[in-house]
């Protein structure tokens, strides 16, 4: 078996691959974009999603057909998949349904640090959390397994630090996935089950009862020798028992080798059996987990005695210092963090004329997710809110309805063009059907790429997640269709003084108004030009080949 060196999120894709997952689909959000960009380069069938609600959909009607479905979602992504998650543990799966949530401990990349094991309480469903790249890979075919043995989606949590570090797999370790072999996956097919899949409450209400029936069932398969590799004991020293999951374990192993260890990898269902044999074995048990006290709150409330860390260790990443000083009771403060180097707008980013003129005019802008939210920081500081994807638009309405007129003319709001797809035009829906009295401006930064997580594709580049040509959504026809009056493009950066006219003059309008600032991202646009340029052959050869199929009269 070959040895390879895999970041978290490598490993996932090569055990989609060898599980024979039909179609990966998601939204791209660090840390959770390398995979669907390397399962789609060892050559699955992988596609970007408008937004993560839409991909689990998608996703869900794939599992529906009996196809094994990986969708791929960063943690604050699940919060807009969740409509369909919640009834999707209801409706059950006929194929496995894999949703990888990618939990951001710390805020490297992210606007808030939720922990996402709460989803899989709330929802009702099974959850497994790997500790390193190895459980990754192992782990993922264990979920295929679980999602097919009891028709039902299984969350899959992954961290920062798991999905970007590299450690040793051997793929197919433990031979379960010799069932790889391309005839023994499963068919894709259909079969009518009305009762099952449509969530009427004569439908519903059955299905949560046989949802909570394989919950239990699942938790006392956690219980069992078949799940020992999920969920298992390190013996060691009986003074101190650690009771760990994710990458806390690993750091928990190396602040303290010499300590009794219970390894948790399916966090829900948790097994409480396992965990009050082991607490009672140990003269001291202590839980070290990232995030929320999920599985300390759990054991306690099954009258299990445990310890839980200070309530100033819920905050970031844990490391193995922290470890030891959680361990230790110490609850001083703790060093400040080394200064790094703020990010900022790249030199020649065409967003830099944008963001000085709205300074200039001392605009009051509702902001959004992208590498544009940058624009807040020095030297423009030209950002006043910043809440979730697509919210800019909303925020801005109710800015504009409540102000007074002379405020409210002074009201932006501004979005990329990745993120006007995944929940914009909503909020322009909104704009249009309720209009503020004194209008509203809104500028759609369109730099040709989902720029922030690594420039994606998205259905506004017309092109697909391997940069084959595909359908492009226009965001000046998008706008002009739901009934915005004033649609203009320009690029801010070749005409500076025409931006600033045209902002002046939108802002001192009492009509709705879209600005389509326009100009590729320089980190992308060499790659833009040889995509499109691609893209321009293909269809000159698609061209040229229906014209030689064509009859002999019609190419007469």
């Amino acid at each position: 078996m070959e040895r390879q060196l895999l970041s978290g999120d490598e490993a996932v894709a090569l055990a989609a691959l060898h599980s024979g997952v039909a179609l990966g689909t998601g939204y791209p959000g660090t840390p959770s974009t390398e995979i669907l960009e390397n399962f789609s380069e060892l050559g699955g069938r992988a596609q970007w999603a408008p937004n993560e609600k839409v991909a689990l959909e998608v996703g869900l009607g794939a599992a529906f057909a009996n196809a094994r479905t990986l969708v791929t979602m960063k943690h604050v992504g699940l919060n807009v998949a969740a409509d369909p998650l919640f009834t999707a543990a209801y409706t059950g799966v006929s194929g496995a349904l894999i949703v990888v949530t990618a939990d951001d401990p710390g805020m490297s990349s992210s606007q808030n640090e939720q922990d996402n094991r709460r989803y899989a309480i709330a929802a009702g469903l099974p959850m497994l959390e790997p500790s390193d790249s190895q459980e990754a890979y192992d782990f993922f075919l264990t979920a295929i397994e679980m999602s097919e043995r009891w028709h039902l989606p299984v969350l899959f949590r992954m961290t920062t630090r798991v999905c970007h570090s590299k450690s040793v797999v051997v793929p197919e370790s433990d031979g379960r996935a010799a069932a790889g072999a391309a005839a023994s996956f499963p068919v894709p097919h259909f079969e009518h089950d009305m009762a099952g899949r449509v969530m009427i409450p004569a439908h519903a209400r059955p299905a949560h009862r046989r949802l909570r029936a394989k919950l239990a069932e699942i938790a006392g398969w956690a219980e069992s020798p078949e799940a020992a590799q999920l969920n298992r004991v390190v013996p060691g020293d009986p003074e101190l028992g650690i009771v760990a999951s994710g990458i806390s374990f690993m750091h928990a192993l190396e602040a303290a080798p010499n300590a009794s260890f219970l390894r948790i990898g399916l966090v829900n269902p948790l097994p409480l059996n396992l965990a009050r044999a082991f607490a009672a074995s140990v003269a001291r048990t202590v839980v070290i987990e990232e995030g929320d006290p999920v599985i300390a709150d759990a054991l306690r409330a099954a009258g299990i005695s445990v310890e839980s860390k200070a309530e100033m260790y819920r905050f970031g990443e844990l490391d193995v210092r922290r470890v030891r000083r959680i361990l230790a009771r110490d609850e001083s403060p703790e060093p400040a963090p080394a200064r790094g180097k703020p990010p900022e707008l790249c030199p020649a980013c065409p967003y830099h004329t944008v963001y000085a003129t709205l300074k200039k005019h001392d605009c009051i802008v509702a902001g959004d997710i992208g590498c544009y939210t940058l624009g807040v920081l020095p030297p423009y500081q030209a950002m006043d809110t910043c809440v979730a994807m697509g919210a800019s638009i909303g925020v801005g309405l109710g800015l504009r309805h409540v102000l007074p007129p002379a405020e409210a003319r002074r009201v932006v709001s501004i979005i990329g063009d990745s993120t006007f797809v995944h929940s914009g035009i909503s909020g322009l829906v909104e704009m249009s059907y309720n209009p503020p009295a004194t209008g509203h401006v809104v500028i759609v930064l369109d730099n040709g790429t989902t720029a922030m997580t690594g420039q994606q594709e998205h259905p506004g580049t017309g092109r697909t997640l391997d940069h084959g040509p595909t359908g492009k959504l226009s965001i000046e026809d998008v706008a002009s269709a739901v009934g915005i009056g004033s649609v203009t493009v320009i690029d801010p950066y070749a005409d500076p003084d025409g931006f600033e006219r045209l902002l002046v003059e939108r802002l001192a309008a009492s009509e709705l108004s879209v600005i389509v600032a326009r100009r590729p991202c320089i980190l992308a646009a060499a790659d833009i030009r040889k995509w499109e340029r691609q893209a321009a052959e293909f269809r000159a050869a698609a061209a040229e080949q229906a014209l030689f199929d064509a009859p002999a009269e019609e190419q007469a």
